[in-house]
């Protein structure tokens, strides 16, 4: 089992979404997030000084799936959150391990809980 979790543009929120759904991975969660990596911020004048800010809005997507579902979602988000050829910014994916999954309901655990 693993846990993709991906860092996108908002306004990629709804395509990405999509071509998950496309690609018959159905069970995401999605969070409002802030944060920066090279992607430079842009600077607006207050006070006629210029202020950088120092976090940008972005979108979080965990995603928790079996290990045959893995390259599945990966290659759907990355092909939707992609801006044209790719800028900066367009984000990352992280995948890590997952432990254990339990659903709280039945009590099902490992990937029969997925």
């Amino acid at each position: 089992m693993k846990l993709i979790t991906a860092i996108i543009q908002p306004d990629k929120l709804d395509v990405v979404r999509e071509a998950l759904f496309a690609a018959e991975i159905t069970r995401i969660t999605v969070s409002r997030v802030t944060g920066h990596g090279r992607q430079a911020a842009e600077g607006e004048i207050y006070r006629s000084e210029i202020v950088v800010p120092n976090l940008i809005p972005k979108v979080r997507i965990d995603i928790a799936c079996n290990d045959k579902f893995v390259s599945i979602a990966v290659d759907a988000i990355i092909k939707a959150a992609k801006h044209g050829e790719g800028k900066i910014g367009d984000g990352k994916i992280f995948i890590t391990h997952l432990e254990e999954c339990i659903r709280i309901r039945t009590g099902d655990r490992g990937s029969d809980a997925i």
